[in-house]
Formats: structure tokens, sequence, C-alpha cells
């Protein structure tokens, strides 16, 4: 038996949807011809939507995504943060330096998870929270490259020295195939260079993180 489901959200979820898909907004005309119905039912969603700030329209006309949609968005961190533990704990563990998971805040990497390994004599402190450019440092160089994996990833991970902190290495790997989420993992350490196996065990726990994700 189908479940009974709101037209109305249907149709006001799709204009996000659609939306979010455009980097330079969509008329009316170009909302009414994608979803099927008249522009008198786009007015409405939209003017709905409006009222919301998940939705705002320029001086020309056009409709683009709205600032409440960023509101919504900081609620996901927690529940990323949460699955990705796991990975990030292993990770750590395995390769004896501190493991993080980085997400994209608006044109920033925001480390939103951080697990430093508990067996080594020292380590990175790297904290939750703390913010950097997109390029700048491994994560998130990782996250700019896994908008071009083919291009730019040929070993599926980014290696960084010293772009953060002096005398640190860093090795980080996207998070690929999760619709909605841009984000990067992993680890920081002190050292002359990142040892060879640490790039594939990135890519393994980004790996991870993303099958659980999907």
């Amino acid at each position: 038996m189908t479940a009974e489901t709101s037209q109305t959200l249907d149709r006001g979820l799709r204009v996000l949807k659609l939306l979010a898909d455009t980097d330079h907004g969509l008329t009316v005309t170009e909302l009414s011809s994608k979803l099927g119905v008249n522009r008198t039912v786009v007015y409405r969603l939209l003017a709905t939507l409006e009222q919301h700030s998940l939705v705002r329209r320029d001086l020309g006309g056009r409709a683009r995504v709205g600032l409440g949609v960023l509101r919504l968005g900081r609620q996901v961190h927690p529940l990323v943060r949460e699955a990705a533990l796991p990975a990030l704990r292993a990770l750590a563990e395995d390769v004896g330096a501190t493991a993080h998971l980085t997400l994209v805040d608006g044109n920033e990497a925001l480390a939103v998870a951080v697990v430093e390994p508990t067996w080594t004599d020292y380590h990175v402190a790297y904290r939750t929270g703390f913010r950097h450019p997109l390029d700048k440092g491994a994560a998130g160089r990782a996250i700019l490259a896994g908008r071009r994996p083919d291009r730019d990833l040929e070993d599926g991970y980014v290696l960084t020295r010293g772009e953060l902190e002096a005398g640190a290495c860093g090795a980080a790997a996207p998070l690929l195939g999760v619709s909605g989420i841009e984000g990067s993992v992993g680890v920081v350490m002190l050292s002359e260079s990142v040892p060879q196996k640490v790039g594939p065990r990135v890519v393994q726990a980004a790996q991870e993180v993303a099958d659980f994700l999907r």
C-alpha cells in the first residue's frame, strides 16, 4: 500500500532541489516548465519558501536558494560526525596520527570531528570547529579535488606539508558519491613526510564514511 503524500510539499522540495542544482538561479517560467505545473502554482510555492528564507529572488526575478537552507544544513553536521567517528578512531589508531572529518561551510573547510590516537608519545592538536580556506591544507584541497576526481585525484588522496602549521604534514581523501555533502577524511602529523601507507589508508577511511552516508 502506497503511503499518502503531500503534493504541495513534494513540489516545494522539488523546487529546492532544482535551485540547488544551478548556480545562476531559475525563473518562474523555467521552474514551471521543469515541474510541469502552471506559473501560478510556482508563484505560490516560491512565496511560501521565501517566507521561511529557503528561497530568495534577485533583482532580475530569478529564484535562488536562500540562507535559511544554511541553517538547516548546519544541523546535518552532528549526524555526519556521529557516522564518521568509528572510521576516524580506527584511522587514528592505525596510523598514529590525528584523524579528522572536514566539511564545506560556505567558502571554508570546517573540521566537524577530530579523533587523536591513544598510543603515541605526541601528536598534532587539531580541534573541532577549526576553519581554514578550501585551497589550504590537505582537507580543503581534497574537497576541491573531489569536484574533479578524474583530473585531480590520480592516487585518490592529497598530500600537503606546512600549509596550516609549520612542520605538520597532512593527507586527506574526499567523500565521493554522497549526495548533498562535500567533505574529506584526513590525518595530520608532525613529520618530514607522510609515510607511504597513510594515503591508501585515508582513502579507505573516506570510503567507509561515504558508504555509511549514502
